[in-house]
């Protein structure tokens, strides 16, 4: 029986002949393309339907530029298909703006060009072990200054762990070392609340604002 089997699923009739890419649960693919898969995924694929190591495929897919995350399972007689969920990003990483960082707080490496094809990207800095938390205050920063109709072009954390954003209006906003979110927020509350009357008095004439001093 084993020998029979061996020599069943060895037949060419189960090479591999489609490998099916597609985004987890149905979303559509904005940057994984076939030229990509072909030069990158495979290249490391082996064996046919029964004999191909899923983890292996894997494995290759999660290789691709701009996959994060890849799932695979055969399809009979000849077919394999691919689910990959793609990073979205969030903005460029480092002084040298030659990575990306993902909503989620990963650090991926893709065509920077491709990502910022709708627009430029914030530019996002820190530690190497602080991405995910860079991330997540971008997010909050986001929101925190929507009332005031301004959001962040650049994010740095030092590695003193101070932070330090600038706004798409030019305005640099110097937060100090604050590990608190709920702290950080206070900070930008009181900016919130005095930034309209500041700038009525003082038009296209604020460079910087220091908020590390209760009356910052």
């Amino acid at each position: 029986l084993f020998t029979g089997y061996r020599w069943f699923s060895l037949q060419p009739f189960f090479d591999l002949r489609v490998v099916k890419v597609q985004g987890a649960n149905g979303a559509p693919l904005r940057y994984v393309d076939a030229a990509t898969v072909r030069s990158a995924a495979l290249p490391r694929m082996r064996g046919n339907v029964f004999t191909a190591d899923l983890g292996a495929v894997r494995a290759a897919f999660e290789t691709v530029p701009w996959v994060q995350r890849a799932s695979v399972r055969r399809e009979w007689p000849n077919k394999l298909i691919v689910s990959v969920d793609e990073y979205e990003v969030l903005g460029t990483w480092g002084e040298q703006d030659d990575r990306l960082l993902s909503v989620d707080g990963y650090l991926f490496t893709a065509n920077i060009d491709e990502a910022e094809s709708e627009g430029r990207l914030p530019q996002l800095a820190g530690p190497e072990s602080s991405a995910h938390e860079v991330a997540e205050r971008l997010i909050d920063l986001r929101v925190w200054l929507a009332p005031v109709r301004r959001a962040p072009r650049t994010l740095t954390l030092s590695k003193r762990y101070a932070w330090t954003a600038k706004l798409s209006n030019g305005v640099t906003l110097k937060l100090g070392r604050v590990q608190d979110r709920d702290a950080l927020k206070r900070r930008i509350d009181r900016f919130v609340l005095a930034y309209p009357r500041l700038s009525a008095q003082l038009a296209g004439r604020i460079e910087s604002v220091d908020m590390r001093y209760p009356n910052g």
